[in-house]
């Protein structure tokens, strides 16, 4: 498959893309280069590769959950510029 000027004028319109004939003929055969670089996958023999998502596994770098103490009551309200009954009371956002 190759890339004529039409398909590269259609696509600079689709992305509203200004190119001269210069541009135009440099882009075609930059782009029939990629395609044809790309077609060369086809004579590859895949059918004993399994389908991923990601080349490379995935794995979970958090760390596990794990119940913890809480700060005391006293010591989360220090900073607080307002509360009420162990709660942070703000100012009311409805009307």
């Amino acid at each position: 498959m190759s890339i004529t000027i039409k398909d590269v004028e259609h696509v600079a319109k689709l992305a509203r893309l200004e190119l001269n004939m210069d541009e135009k003929e440099q882009l075609t055969a930059q782009l029939s280069g990629i395609l044809q670089y790309a077609e060369q996958l086809n004579e590859l023999n895949t059918d004993d590769v399994p389908p991923t998502s990601h080349s490379m596994p995935l794995v979970n770098v958090m760390r596990e959950d794990e119940v913890r103490p809480s700060l005391p009551i006293e010591k989360v309200f220090r900073n607080a510029p307002d509360t009420e009954d162990d709660q942070f009371k703000v100012p009311a956002v409805l009307e």
